[in-house]
């Protein structure tokens, strides 16, 4: 028995379906052991012995650990298969040191697709495990406790933040930065002019292109209506102009564009996005059993393996015909990017998004359908269209006129793009035309717009911060940490995020910085690579960032406490909002000396105007946990009468007149039964049965 060893359970189960009775495939289910906490400021590290590693396994993966060591000793061979990435690599290298297996020997399967072919060809070419992935990923993990762990704790004593870190904290600076920009926009006015003239019975929109001067530019009314006024309201047609236009399709999709897209187009976070795809790609159910539906998720390459494209270039030839084919795009290269991984696309071109839809959930479809329709495009023609300008002259002042029609398809044949097709009537050099509307509109600039998660990634990308199976858990956990918040106004630093960003930048300008983050993922690719020693990079880095910490430690200033503007009703001092495990609350100044903590005062329940069958107290209206409210009797805990606030039969019921004092009877409910009681209980007890209808 062969033992393979995965990192999920998900797919473990989809590549022991291939593999057969053979193997016993098991799943670490992620990283089995992690830096310890233990010794000098809980690092784990030996900084003085050339920052030497202190490995735990982690506590939840204890059993794992223990039921992975008892099948390795009954297994004739022990296969890693690992993800092909940084993380996966190291995943791999802890699992060969708690099994107590010989590096140079083990095996190491890579795979980048999990289907039959590419698992049986992994096990025929197995390579075995290459340190400088795992020295790049250690050194990553090294630098990251480090500045993570005293930033932390440093920024958690002065200003009450949860947390700092290299990607994290550069993030977090970009997104204030932009939240500076929006908050000191100064908006100004400006005037623009919308015209359109009518032909053949269609009213066509005219723009306004530049007059004798160049370009026009109306700051003012008083400029607008001037500007019009020197027109002669007759519109010559000066020039028709068409030109045909190709529009090639978008490459493939890598990491940082299907985040993008997915957001812009499904609407995903990065999180859902992450997580749909890492499905997408462990293996679904189908009519062919368990099968991987995409290629590895975490790759910023947008190259595509020779074989797929061979198996495309039959399949686009037989749907849509041999004009419809292009091939392959040159593989334009993104910052810092490894090509050692292909693009994320289907596994199979021959299975289309209709024709496994059945066995895939909304999300998972939609995804898919995104990634197959992108991938089949990157691959076809460019579509063309027929574009039209058509110019108008009013003294000297030109408008013109636009309509585009498509000509060919091309990959838009399979209806990737929304077209907004819009074909002007026929026009004649020398016709005149008069304006069919005309006026100036006031306008105001308008603040840039907040980044959206997917606009954020693409930043990331640009500049260079983190890799592609950074991305969405780095937005996650400044959304975690209160740092920001995602909604459809986009991504907005709270209070706390810009106090945190604020600090870092004046104390850790480094850290903050775009440039340095960047370089560091450099330096780590270059350990990567074997051209770069780790320990040398480490220490670099420890160096410089010591330094600056130190010094900040004795510099940073303790934010002060916002006051209440009361006084404590104890010993008379301020009392100041502070921020604890449960959120915020309100104490004194002067704390641990005087201990006093404002309790909230609730609000008194409002009353239903009428008294509890059972007690006679007035009922009042009171809410549940979940929010949802409902009438309870005001002497609880004495007496625990409740009755639903939407009890049709209670809401819909008729009153009646108290035959014994003239009060008002109406229908009351006590445990299942209704009666009907006197408004005056407990003086008057009058009460009626409740005969239902």
């Amino acid at each position: 028995m062969k033992l393979v060893i995965v990192e999920s359970p998900a797919k473990s189960k989809t590549i022991g379906h291939y593999l057969g009775s053979d193997y016993d495939v098991e799943a670490s289910v992620g990283h089995v052991r992690d830096l310890a906490i233990q010794g000098k400021e809980g690092l784990g590290i030996d900084i003085s012995n050339d920052f030497k590693p202190t490995y735990v396994v982690n506590k939840d993966k204890t059993a794992v650990v223990k039921s992975l060591k008892a099948k390795a000793k009954k297994a004739d061979e022990i296969l890693l298969a690992t993800d092909p990435d940084r993380e996966g690599e190291a995943i791999a290298w802890h699992l060969a040191e708690v099994l107590s297996l010989p590096i140079e020997k083990t095996k190491r399967l890579e795979f980048h697709e999990i289907t039959k072919k590419s698992i049986l060809n992994a096990i025929d070419h197995s390579r075995t495990i290459d340190m400088n992935l795992v020295h790049s990923q250690e050194a990553r993990r090294i630098i990251d406790r480090i500045l993570g762990f005293r930033l932390s704790k440093l920024l958690q004593s002065k200003i009450k933040s949860q947390s700092a870190g290299r990607v994290q904290s550069a993030t977090l600076g970009i997104i204030c930065d932009h939240e500076k920009e929006i908050l000191n926009f100064v908006s100004e006015e400006y005037w623009t002019i919308n015209s359109s003239i009518k032909k053949d019975d269609k009213e066509i929109k005219i723009e306004l292109l530049k007059d004798g001067n160049g370009k026009v530019e109306l700051k003012n009314k008083e400029q607008a209506d001037k500007f019009i006024s020197k027109l002669n309201k007759k519109l010559v047609v000066n020039d028709i102009k068409k030109t045909t236009k190709s529009i090639a399709s978008k490459d493939p999709f890598r990491t940082s564009t299907l985040e993008q897209s997915a957001y812009s187009n499904l609407g995903f976070k990065t999180k859902t996005t992450a997580s749909v795809a890492q499905s997408l790609y462990e293996g679904v159910e189908t009519n062919e059993g368990l099968v991987g539906l995409i290629t590895y998720m975490r790759t910023d390459s947008t190259r595509i393996s020779d074989a797929f494209v061979a198996e495309a270039k039959e399949y686009i030839i037989n749907t849509y015909g041999d004009v419809f084919y292009k091939g392959t795009k040159v593989n334009k290269n993104v910052k810092l990017q490894q090509d050692a991984h292909e693009c994320i696309r289907p596994t199979s071109i021959y299975r289309t998004p209709k024709s496994i839809k059945q066995y895939l959930n909304d999300r998972q479809y939609k995804l898919y359908k995104l990634i197959y329709d992108r991938t089949i495009a990157s691959l076809m023609s460019d579509k063309i269209n027929e574009i039209t300008t058509v110019s108008f002259l009013d003294n000297n002042v030109e408008f013109v006129a636009k309509g585009s029609v498509n000509v060919f398809p091309g990959y838009n044949i399979i209806k990737i793009d929304k077209e907004n097709e819009g074909d002007l009537p026929i026009f004649n050099v020398g016709e005149e035309y008069e304006f069919f509307t005309l006026e100036a509109v006031q306008n105001f600039t308008k603040p840039p717009l907040r980044y959206n998660e997917g606009k954020l990634v693409k930043i990331m990308e640009e500049d260079g911060i983190g890799r592609p199976s950074t991305y969405a858990s780095t937005i996650q956990t400044l959304i975690t940490r209160k740092y920001i918040t995602s909604d459809k106004e986009g991504l907005t630093p709270t209070e706390q995020g810009m106090l945190t960003s604020n600090v870092l930048k004046k104390y850790f300008s480094d850290l903050m910085n775009v440039e340095y983050t960047a370089n560091m993922e450099s330096e780590l690719d270059k350990v990567q690579e074997g051209s770069v020693n780790e320990i040398e990079l480490i220490r670099k880095f420890y160096d410089s960032f010591n330094k600056t910490y130190l010094d900040a430690k004795e510099k940073i200033y303790k934010e002060p406490l916002k006051t209440t503007g009361e006084k404590c009703p104890v010993c008379g001092g301020d009392l100041v909002f502070r921020k604890g495990r449960y959120g915020e609350f309100i104490s004194c100044i002067n704390y641990p000396k005087c201990k006093y903590v404002k309790k909230e005062e609730k609000e008194a329940p409002k009353e239903v105007g009428r008294n509890c069958p059972s007690c006679g107290s007035p009922l009042v209206y009171r809410k549940n946990k979940k929010g949802d409210e409902f009438i309870a009797c005001s002497a609880y805990p004495s007496c625990k009468y409740i009755e639903s606030i939407e009890d049709p039969i209670l809401k819909d019921a008729p009153t009646k007149v108290c035959p014994s004092c003239g009060g008002t009877l109406t229908l009351r409910k006590y445990r299942k039964s209704y009666f009907y009681g006197c408004s005056n209980y407990p003086k008057c007890k009058h009460s009626e049965p409740y005969e239902k209808k």
